[in-house]
């Protein structure tokens, strides 16, 4: 025995010469055609002793002391513990493999495994799980292959599920899609097998920590002063705005950007299918839906949502996003007093947003002649705001069109601003201006009425020079 203490240390820390040995690393070469990205940064975590070593610790954990920690200390102390089960069962690790298994650990008891430093980094706004193995992030507007990898499907499966939960939902064979989100609101998809066939697969649009007004928009290049001028007129004289665009084309922080702009004195009821929306007033209701129970029973829609909010006394009401029926109680609440009203819509332009809405009431209400629902929108919609995402990454506001009356069977509008892109710059950006209309507004009896007439055409002077 008393040879035993100086081998002890070399179990919980691996020394160089150690690190030489394994001669047949190299016999696994000849068959490059198996070589493949995604299976390298796997094989660490396929260790069968790290597996083995992952699972003791596991055992030795409490969880509720666990949770009671900072996530600093606990990795310390995890630390700590990986390495006296090294020593204990012989081991080998070096200390960067212990760090590894430590932060990994309480990532996995705290957070959300190996997506918690994705969701850390403020420059990654999208992630997506296409399977254990890969893991695309968008950084800038543009997607790449992250070197994130996760254990196995049970591991993608397990992180969904601790997600959903979290809301109040469940995702598994039985009901394999579910929308959901996280803490700090950011959006989350989930499809499960046998509906996905590589593996659980998972959405994230990821939410900025810091709330973003009409002066970030500009600096980021989304918008110009004298566009953002004008939807600030719009909010504040209680127009009714559908923004619109396309899928990640930045539609909810703009609406968010504009809701800012809401009197504090104003209540405000939200409708959502998952709760997304950060508004900043204090009297804000919000609403979320809820989907059927293993039965089949118990579904609330965003239709039966709309419905309710009519009761609750509002004096706007904002819609997440409208995807069916619940269009026409939107227009509904429109007409009936709600002014200052918002909502999104997915449309490639302000004229296919029209479109979709009329579509999407008839789907809930079959037998509506085209003409009446048209005459709804017109009297509902003041305005409607085109969002999109272009070919340099960016997120621009552009189109800004007013809903101006029927002219027989057609809907008139008119572009307050258009973006035309005039070329791209050395650095890759797209560069345009904004083509403005110094058309009298169809709403500008309510400019005058809460007294922005002149702000709005010192918006459209702005413009021009």
């Amino acid at each position: 025995m008393s040879g035993m203490p100086p081998l002890m240390p070399t179990f919980g820390r691996r020394s160089v010469p150690e690190a030489a040995p394994p001669v047949a690393a190299p016999a696994a070469p000849p068959a490059p055609e198996a070589v493949s990205a995604p299976p390298e940064p796997a094989k660490p975590k396929g260790n069968p002793v790290l597996g083995e070593l992952r699972a003791l610790c596991l055992a030795q954990l409490d969880p509720a002391a666990a949770t009671a920690m900072s996530p600093e200390r606990l990795v310390a102390a995890v630390e700590r513990l990986i390495a006296e089960i090294a020593t204990e069962r012989r081991f080998q690790l070096n200390a960067r493999e212990q760090r590894d298994l430590a932060v990994e650990l309480v990532a996995d008891m705290l957070g959300y495994g190996p997506l918690q430093p994705l969701l850390e980094d403020d420059a990654i706004t999208d992630i997506m799980v296409n399977g254990p193995e890969r893991v695309f992030i968008e950084r800038g507007g543009k997607m790449v292959l992250s070197e994130t990898r996760f254990r196995d499907a049970a591991h993608v499966a397990n992180i969904c599920q601790r997600i959903a939960a979290a809301v109040g939902r469940r995702v598994d064979e039985s009901s394999p899609m579910v929308d959901a989100r996280l803490r700090d609101g950011s959006r989350v998809n989930i499809v499960f097998p046998p509906l996905a066939l590589d593996g659980p697969y998972l959405s994230i649009r990821k939410f900025s920590k810091k709330s973003i007004d009409f002066a970030k928009l500009i600096q980021f290049g989304s918008l110009e002063a004298p566009v953002a001028r004008v939807l600030e007129i719009a909010a504040r004289a209680r127009l009714n705005v559908i923004i619109s665009g396309g899928t990640g084309s930045g539609k909810t922080t703009l609406l968010n950007a504009m809701s800012r702009l809401i009197d504090i004195g104003e209540r405000v009821v939200t409708v959502e299918d998952a709760a997304e929306l950060q508004l900043q007033q204090p009297h804000v209701v919000r609403l979320e839906t809820r989907p059927a129970s293993l039965e089949g029973r118990g579904e609330i829609t965003q239709r039966d949502l709309m419905r309710n909010a009519l009761r609750m006394r509002p004096d706007r009401i904002i819609i997440g996003e409208v995807r069916s029926g619940e269009a026409f109680d939107m227009l509904q609440a429109m007409n009936t007093g709600h002014d200052g009203s918002m909502s999104t819509i997915h449309a490639n332009t302000t004229r296919d947003a029209l479109t979709r809405i009329e579509n999407m009431v008839q789907m809930g209400n079959m037998g509506l002649p085209a003409r009446a629902i048209r005459t709804q929108i017109v009297g509902a919609i003041d305005m409607i705001v085109q969002v999109e995402r272009q070919r340099d990454g960016g997120r621009r506001v552009t189109q800004v069109t007013e809903v101006c009356g029927m002219e027989g069977e057609v809907v008139i509008m008119n572009d307050i601003f258009f973006f035309e892109v005039d070329g791209e710059g050395l650095d890759g950006r797209l560069r345009g201006h904004y083509r403005a209309s110094r058309a009298r507004p169809s709403f500008h009896d309510r400019l005058s009425y809460f007294g922005l007439e002149r702000a709005w055409i010192a918006a459209l002077d702005d413009a021009e020079r």
